[in-house]
Formats: C-alpha cells, structure tokens, sequence
C-alpha cells in the first residue's frame, strides 16, 4: 500500500535560492516540452525524449533530471486524456473541454519536481538530505519531521520523491510503500452514512455532527470576504497568513472521524461498509445557497481516509449504492419517499416506526454492505457428493 510521508526542508540561505531557482527552471523547460508534445499530437515518452532530450540536457539538467521532467509532462497529458474520457470535463463541446483541449499545459513555476535516489539522498541518522539542483549538488539540507514520520521513511521509503515549494518553504513528499495488514473474516458490516450536516453516522451509534465544521467554515469565509474588501496591504498579508488554513482544519476532522470508525470496526471484528458517492456533485441540482456547502463537503477525502486506514489495520471494507438507502426503513425494507419526513427524521409508512434518519441510512448501508461481502465470499458448504 502507497503512503506519503512530508518532511519540511530547513535549508541554509543559499542552499534556498539554488532549490527555488532549481524548481523554476524544471518548470519553464516543462512548459516547453508541453508545447512539444501538443504539437507533435502528444507523442509516446520514448517519441517525445528524442525531440527534447537533447534541448534539456543543454539547458543545464542533469541525465535524471532531463527525464524526471520529459515524464512529468507525458503524466499530466495521460491524466488529462484519462479525465477528459471520463467526462470529468464535460461533453464534447463544452466551455471547459474546449479549453482544455485548444492548448498546451502549463507548469506553475512552484509546481511539484520528483526526485529518485539518483538525484536524492537520505540521512536519516542526521535527518539531513543531499539533493540535485541547477547549481550542483547541495549537501546537508537539513529537514525536520514528527517521530512518526521519521520511522516510516526509515522503515518503508521506496520510490521517488517530489520536491515542493508552499508559501516560501520547502518540503519533501516521499512515497512508502507499507505492506498491508492481512484482513480477517468480519462478523458483520458497520454501515457509514456520510452528510454534511452529519458528517458520518454509523450503525453502532457514532455520530460526527457537522455542526461546528460549518459553522468554522462560514466564519472563516466572512473573514476572507472582510479582508478582501479592504484591500489594504496589511489585509493581503493576513490572506495570506490564512491561506489554507481551513483545508487543514478539514483534513485533520476526517483524520480524527475515520480513525475513530476504523478503531471501532477494528475492536469489534466488523467489516466497514461505505457509500459510493462518485460523481454526487454533478448528478445533484441544488439552489444557488446551497452549492457552496454541497462543493465545500469533504466526502471524497473523508472516504479515502478511511479506506487507507482499513488497509493498514486489516478491516475489510466494501462499497454499496446509496440509492434509496434514506428513503428505505431498515425494519420493515418499506422504500418510500415520504418515509424521510425532514433532514433528521424518519417516520416509516408502512410500519410506524420513527428513527434518526441517518441512522436509519447506515443500519441499511450495514445490510447492503453485508450482502456485498457474502457475494463476494468464497462458499465453505461441502459439495454435494
């Protein structure tokens, strides 16, 4: 399994201008050989190293370096053409896709640089790296990290590295790959629920309200609309004292959310079952007021927390479909619309039963994701002789 481990470069002032000067010049020889490849028609790696090998390595790259960048760029295309098959961009003729399609990409000058151990060095005994740049190798830059980190990029780095720059500073994002946790046979699924106004609700009685994530949400969006208002230098400098400080604060709730339910099935030997929301933003047609809340809901991280975390402790986890899972009593199986009576009641129409309504969804995305499972097993009923 790939995980990331971060690391915060703490470089010496000249030791700084050579990696800034490092990461603009990859990125500006990136954007040329992006135009090489759209108006060659965006050849294979091999076709596109020989029309640009050559210019790069005369630039001032070094051989790992010239390569790092020609592979970077046929990446971002096979990502691009991935997307634009999926219809992440829209339909043929539309705004986005045309754009997307009418030009060449473009490299920010403080995009991301991957690094293997040819061009990168760990010493993790002096929590020091030595690393290629534009103006030779530079020795001894110095990174700091948790304890935790530090013993997974002992125990299991493996792969390259990407050098990035975020507000000034410098940082390391190193793969590790970790074996997975073997799985064990669950007895029975907890069904997780995902909301905005409850962030998860599961079938054993967790409830994660997003009562107070909202509530920090429009508070730090009154006061960005303040500060950009006045315009003033002081207010830009508080921007962007700010900047992302709202995606950290989201990030670490799902963290501290999907190691609470990945603890819980652990302790009682259950599978986890989640809802397949891909594509929810595209599907569902809301007002003007309520998008910004619809396209600020972290689902998609908050599930990916959790599923990396289940590798990790070997809970086995499966995806249903939510269709009707709302609208469904877990009693009876009544699938009716009115049966959802508001956002957090359920009264059920044809036995009477009154429940949490997202309760109520988890119990039955608990039954669907133990149906999954059982499908998917392997039968231990002896053959018939």
């Amino acid at each position: 399994m790939k995980v990331v481990a971060q690391v915060k470069l703490v470089p010496e002032a000249g030791q700084v201008a050579a990696l800034s000067a490092t990461l603009r010049t990859v990125n500006d020889l990136a954007c040329w050989v992006s135009e090489v490849a759209f108006a060659r028609g965006v050849p294979r790696e091999y076709e596109l190293r020989k029309h640009t090998y050559p210019h790069l390595k005369a630039s001032g790259l070094g051989a790992q370096a010239a390569q790092h960048v020609i592979k970077k760029v046929r990446d971002a295309y096979t990502t691009l053409h991935a997307n634009i098959r999926a219809g992440n961009l829209g339909k043929p003729k539309s705004k986005r896709r045309i754009k997307a399609e009418s030009k060449p990409m473009v490299f920010r000058s403080d995009a991301a640089q991957p690094y293997d151990d040819r061009c990168l060095s760990w010493q993790y005994d002096l929590q020091t790296v030595s690393i290629w740049t534009t103006a030779g190798r530079i020795k001894n830059v110095r990174f700091v990290c948790s304890a935790d980190a530090l013993k997974l990029l002992q125990q299991h780095r493996q792969g390259e590295s990407d050098l990035i720059e975020r507000d000034g500073a410098f940082y390391l994002v190193a793969t590790c790959d970790i074996p997975e946790a073997e799985s064990y046979e669950p007895d029975g699924c907890i069904g997780v629920d995902l909301g905005i106004v409850n962030i998860a609700t599961t079938s054993t009685g967790y409830q994660a309200a997003g009562r107070g994530l909202t509530r920090y949400r429009k508070r730090q969006l009154a006061l960005r609309k303040k500060l950009q208002k006045k315009c003033t230098k002081s207010a830009k400098r508080r921007l962007k004292a700010r900047s992302r400080r709202e995606q950290r604060h989201v990030k670490n709730t799902n963290h501290i959310i999907a190691k609470t339910i990945v603890t819980e099935a652990e302790r009682t030997s259950a599978g986890i079952s989640l809802e397949e929301l891909k594509g929810i933003r595209q599907r569902v047609r809301l007002r003007k007021p309520q998008r910004v809340a619809l396209h600020s809901w972290a689902f998609a991280q908050l599930g990916d927390f959790i599923v990396y975390k289940a590798k990790r402790a070997g809970v086995p986890l499966v995806f249903v479909d939510p269709a009707y899972t709302s609208q469904t009593c877990a009693g009876c199986g009544h699938v009716d619309r009115r049966n959802r009576v508001d956002q957090g009641l359920f009264i059920c129409r044809g036995c009477g039963v009154v429940a949490h309504a997202d309760r109520n969804a988890s119990h039955n995305i608990a039954t669907r994701g133990e149906s999954v499972w059982n499908a998917g097993r392997e039968s231990h009923v002896p053959a018939t002789p």
